[in-house]
Parts: C-alpha cells; structure tokens; sequence
C-alpha cells in the first residue's frame, strides 16, 4: 500500500473519529460547594480542660480548606455562640443548594444520656442529670440542620468521646457517645467505637485527627477507604485500644480530594494514540506529532518513533556476491538512512540541517523537518535571554511573521541547507525550497490576496541561485534602497539573504 493510500485513509478515520468523540462529548460539571463548621474546645472552667481539641480544629480546618471546603473555625466557644454558629452553618448549607456537601467537626467533651449525645461548651455547669439538654448542645441538632438542607452529601466527625467530666453526677455513668442514626445522605465518623474512651493524644493532637488530617488529601480516595486507613492507623498508634467507628447512609461517591478528570480534549487526544501506538506505523507516528507536538505522548511517540527508524535503518540481507568490492554494494539510497540515522543519534539541528541540505526531498525529509522544527522550538523556549532580547525594529512598511522569536543569526547561510533562523516554517528550510513556495506577506502594501495568495514565488520572480544572489548582495548594505522594501517572505528571509550573499552565496 502507498504512503498516499496510507495517508488517506488515516485521515478519514482520524475526522470520523473526532467526529464521534465531539458527539460523545460529556458536559462540564458545575463546581462542588463545600461548606464545613470546625469546633474545637479545650479550655473548659468547671470541668476538666483538654490539652488537644484547640490543636486538632486548627489542623482540621488547615486540611479542610486544602481540599476545597469554605471552613468557619470556632474555638473554646460557649453554649450560646455554638448554637449560634450551628444554626448559621445550617442556613449557608440550605442556601447552597442540593449539590453542596456540608461537613461539621468537633473536638472535646461529649456525654451521652438516655441514648442521645451532647457537645459540651467550655461555660458548662452541671449539677444535675435532668438539666445536660439545658447546658449543653445536642449532637442530633447539628444533623437536623443538614437534614433540613436536603443536600446531597454530608459528613459528621465526632472526635468527642474522651473521658466523661461528670463521672460524679448520678445517671451520667455511660461512657463515651451512642451510635446515632445517619440521615439519608451522611456519613458519621467516631474516633472511637460506641460507648467506648478516646485517647486525647500527648503529641499535640488525638491519634484519631492525627490520622485522619495526614490522609485527607491523599488524591483518589473514597472516602469509606479513608476512615478505614484512619481506623487502621489509630489501632497501631493506641495498640489496638482505640477502634474508630462509622456508619454511612451516603448515596454518592465522595473523595476529599477527587483525582482530576481529564477533559474531553485529553481524552480524545489519549484514545487517539493508544490507537496510533498499537498500529506501529511510521506515518501515522508522524501525523500524530504533527498534529499534537506538545501533547502528553509526544515524548513517547518520539521514542517509538526512534524504535521504528533504526529498524527502517537496519540494511536488507545483503544478495551480492562475496567478490563485489564493498564500495560497489554502496547505493545512494544507503547514504541516504545511514546520514538520517547519524542526525537521529546526535539529535542536534546541525546533523538535520545537513541532512535535508543533501537530501531536501529525501524519504525521511518530512521526519527530519518535524524533528528540526521540535528543537528549534526547544532552543527558543530555553533560551534565557530570550525574553531580554529587543525585537529588531521592522523595516517601514514591511509586515513581520507573528511567531518570529529567533533572534539569533547563525554564521553562515547556504543555498541548499535549512536557514536555520527565523521562525519554524522558515528555520527548517532551505532558500532553494523557499522559492519555489508561495509568499507569506503581500509583496507590495496594499495589494489584494487574490493577486497574491497561494500562488508561488516563482510565478512573479526569476528566482535561481544566481539571479537570487544578484539581488541579494543588495541587502548587505542598509541603506540600499532595496533594504527599505518588504520582502514576501519577511525580514528574517531578508536577513538570510544578507547573510549568505556576505559569504559568496555558497
């Protein structure tokens, strides 16, 4: 099959499969709003302090915000500021919207009395078992807040089942908090297993918050795996006394922090080179890289690529006979791979500018250009006073390429060798190609690209080596009158021209 059948039928399949992947293109989806409340009481006046919950709400809200929740922090708050702040977390919850995910947080003292759990400000005073409703703060008030928002997803973490403060009051001796049933759409998480104590922790937080701060941001990770890493990692650091607890009711997936989801785009550009990749075929390497030079697989395409040419380089089994002197065995064709494969192994814009100045319409030709091209490109990217540089002031009247970024004049310029200056399309070829293509600029302001556009150079010059050096010598001087006219080619062209007419027009 010909390179041109080839080419042809990779491109109908390459539009017919972008077509398909523009019809299958998903919708982009609107932005989660996370909303948390993080509490955090320590510094308790009639019951005994905590050294930790201050310590383990600020690494909560530091870990909360770097995976995208919009977090109010209140610290050693009392029972009329923690309501205050529950109720207003409920009503920015509400107006959030159905796709929004609401989190609360707490660390310090929890009781629980007749099977229901109480948050404990720092101002509380308990004398009496009757009166814990009256002093402190029902857990369930906080899920009936979510619930009143039929959000899609909320989180209730509950790091509050240290040791109970009021072991003297009569009917308070349960420890720790009672299981609480999950509305619809919540996932509960307890530092530690009903009715049982957490440790407070002596290294600045809880075991639990420790945990579960250090893996909260782990990209990719459900959140029913999270709390099981954090259940594990709470065992080992307590010597199994402490078991993390958790009931779920969610009716979606959740991940703190989601991996990223490529966009269609990348989507589409990574199914088209796992196809490119399997078929193993030169030309479709290259069209891939032609038309995707900076992608994700470009590097990979190029070794492959690589792969694929020193194959194409490895001579046929040799059929002449033993007496044929080597230097008669040697065909133009042979020169030919083994200079190619000398640029591929230097991998420098010299080896494939020589290349393509001994062979301009040789069979790797198109490849030696796409690679001349990647490193010209490179050089201008990692140039460090590429940026400093001024532009060189237009000649007046005269248009400029818009992508000319290479400044840097070479040495010499040679009828048959790439510029090697200029912007891509003119560094990677040669003066002899360039005359025999078509303007890029109109040769004279003003004129209609009807006149001009697509028709070559040749039609309007003529341009041969020795006429064209001619013309160039005019160049060399600035204040030639032909210095002033724009060229349709540009200045960079123009610049070449000088150059190699300074050197005899090699």
């Amino acid at each position: 099959m010909s390179n041109r059948t080839t080419m042809y039928r990779f491109a109908i399949g390459y539009f017919l499969w972008c077509m398909l992947a523009a019809g299958l293109h998903p919708g982009q989806a609107s932005a989660e709003t996370r909303l948390a409340l993080v509490v955090g009481n320590s510094a308790y006046s009639t019951v005994t302090p905590l050294d930790n919950p201050v310590n383990d709400a600020e690494r909560m809200a530091d870990a909360l915000r770097k995976t995208g929740f919009d977090v109010t922090l209140v610290l050693d708050t009392n029972q009329n500021d923690l309501i205050l702040a529950i109720s207003r977390f409920g009503s920015r919850l509400r107006a959030a919207g159905a796709d929004a995910t609401g989190l609360f947080y707490y660390a310090g003292h929890g009781v629980q009395s007749f099977g229901t759990n109480f948050l404990l400000p720092v101002d509380i005073e308990l004398q009496d078992a009757a009166d814990l409703s009256l002093v402190g703060v029902p857990a369930q008030a906080v899920l009936r807040q979510m619930f009143s928002a039929r959000n899609r997803t909320n989180i209730v973490i509950l790091d509050a089942c240290r040791n109970n403060p009021f072991t003297s009051v009569p009917d308070l001796g349960d420890n720790g908090l009672a299981e609480m049933k999950a509305p619809r759409g919540t996932f509960l998480a307890y530092s530690t297993a009903p009715g049982e104590v957490a440790v407070d922790g002596d290294t600045g937080n809880s075991p639990f918050t420790q945990a579960l701060a250090s893996h909260l941001q782990t990209p990719g990770l459900p959140i029913e795996t999270l709390f099981k890493t954090v259940r594990n990692d709470v065992l080992k650091a307590t010597g199994n006394i402490q078991t993390p607890w958790d009931t779920s009711s969610l009716t979606v997936d959740f991940q703190f922090n989601p991996l990223t989801q490529p966009s269609a785009e990348e989507l589409q550009v990574r199914q088209l080179w796992e196809s490119v990749k399997l078929s193993n075929d030169p030309l479709q390497l290259l069209l891939f890289l032609r038309a995707h030079p900076d992608s994700a697989y470009a590097s990979e395409a190029r070794e492959l690529m690589q792969v694929l040419l020193a194959k194409e380089m490895q001579p046929a089994s040799d059929t002449t006979s033993p007496e044929t002197p080597k230097t008669e065995r040697v065909s133009p064709r042979d020169n030919e791979r083994e200079m190619i494969e000398h640029a591929r192994q230097e991998g420098t814009a010299e080896a494939y500018e020589a290349y393509l100045a001994t062979y301009p319409d040789g069979a790797f030709a198109e490849l030696a250009r796409l690679e001349l091209t990647t490193i010209v490109n490179n050089q201008q990217r990692t140039d460090p006073d590429a940026d400093e540089r001024p532009p060189e002031p237009p000649v007046a009247g005269e248009q400029t390429a818009p992508s000319a970024g290479n400044s840097a004049l070479p040495d010499t310029v040679a009828f048959n060798a790439p510029l090697g200056m200029g912007d891509p399309q003119l560094a990677t070829r040669s003066i002899s190609e360039l005359i025999r293509g078509s303007p890029r600029f109109a040769p004279i302001d003003g004129l209609p690209e009807a006149v001009w556009k697509d028709k070559t150079c040749a039609a309007c010059h003529q341009w041969e080596q020795a006429n064209l050096c001619e013309q160039a010598r005019t160049y060399i001087s600035d204040d030639a009158p032909a210095a002033a006219k724009q060229h349709p080619y540009g200045g960079a062209f123009k610049d070449a021209l000088r150059l190699w007419a300074e050197k005899g027009c090699p």
